[in-house]
């Protein structure tokens, strides 16, 4: 990988504002709809481990996850969790950006692309 990967939904507010933010600066990335690609199981717990936990990984304020049924929402292994994000994909926190040196973050703010990116 040579540019960022942006992981995320194309009808999401906020990977729509990171996508027009690195348009912005001109920052060739790639973005993946990760509905249309689902992530493998293997990469989703390297990205929670690298993040510091599935906790860092999932929107727990989302509509899906406060629709989940109480039993759902206490996943209690790593097989669990990627069961649970395969099959309801809009509970991973977006965007997520993958760097090529394989560096992991979540989330959109101007400040946070700008220490990202170094702008």
């Amino acid at each position: 990988m040579t540019v960022p990967m942006l992981y995320g939904l194309p009808n999401c507010d906020t990977c729509k504002k990171a996508r027009n933010w690195l348009a912005r600066f001109e920052i060739a990335h790639e973005f993946v709809d990760y509905r249309a690609h689902p992530v493998p199981a293997v990469t989703l717990k390297a990205w929670s481990q690298q993040l510091g936990g599935w906790e860092k990984l999932v929107n727990k304020s989302s509509t899906t996850w406060r629709n989940l049924l109480p039993q759902r929402k206490n996943p209690g292994s790593d097989p669990e969790w990627t069961l649970l994000l395969k099959e309801y994909p809009a509970l991973v926190r977006r965007p997520v950006v993958v760097q090529p040196d394989g560096s992991v973050s979540v989330g959109f703010t101007d400040n946070g692309f700008k220490k990202l990116f170094g702008r």
